[in-house]
């Protein structure tokens, strides 16, 4: 079996992995995504195409520093319509961040991609469309001092696999697109290099 690279250093992508019982190593890619992102402000760019040109940015730069190992780089867009949520800043950027999601279903464009010496060998955009329920504002502040900090860690404020599951009315997708690593396209596309056994 060939080295198989997550160029992340998310517990939730690292998580999912390894309870899938794939063999990596993590190496958190060192990629400016405000930078990245900066010249495809106003091109046109969908947020699924930023979604994957992140992902890719992260793959090929951890790609550089181990020749010959199959690089698995992800990125994830938040979106409502044409505009882009990233993690807020503070907790009064999360309380906005939800208070603009209330009512009203989002995507998360989740991509996925595999490098290796430096050539992309396949990429991945699935979605998830989810529908917030209407937040009460007293909610959204009570909400936010019980998840403390973790709000700050997730585009969108919120963390679905913990209390921000109580935020939402619908969901069409399934739980590895929302939590950012599209895991069972991404186990076929490892087992048909033959990097997995399968």
């Amino acid at each position: 079996m060939e080295k198989i690279i997550l160029a992340s250093g998310s517990p939730f992508r690292k998580a999912l992995l390894a309870n899938a019982g794939v063999p990596f190593t993590a190496v958190p890619a060192d990629v400016d995504e405000r930078a990245v992102e900066a010249p495809l402000e106003g091109t046109g760019t969908t947020p699924e195409e930023v979604a994957l040109i992140l992902a890719e940015a992260k793959a090929l730069n951890v790609s550089e520093r181990y020749p010959g190992a199959l690089v698995i780089g992800c990125d994830q867009t938040l979106s409502l319509d044409d505009r882009i949520f990233h993690k807020p800043r503070d907790k009064e950027d999360a309380r906005r961040h939800l208070l603009d999601l209330s009512g009203k279903t989002h995507q998360l464009n989740s991509a996925v991609v595999l490098v290796r010496d430096g050539e992309v060998l396949w990429s991945d955009v699935p979605i998830a469309r989810l529908t917030m329920r209407k937040l009460d504002p007293g909610f959204v502040g009570r909400h936010l001092a019980a998840v403390g900090d973790k709000a700050l860690d997730s585009v969108g404020a919120y963390q679905i696999e913990g209390q921000g599951i109580q935020l939402f009315e619908k969901i069409d997708g399934d739980y590895f697109t929302i939590v950012g690593l599209p895991l069972l396209p991404l186990l076929k596309e490892l087992r048909k290099l033959g990097a997995i056994d399968g």
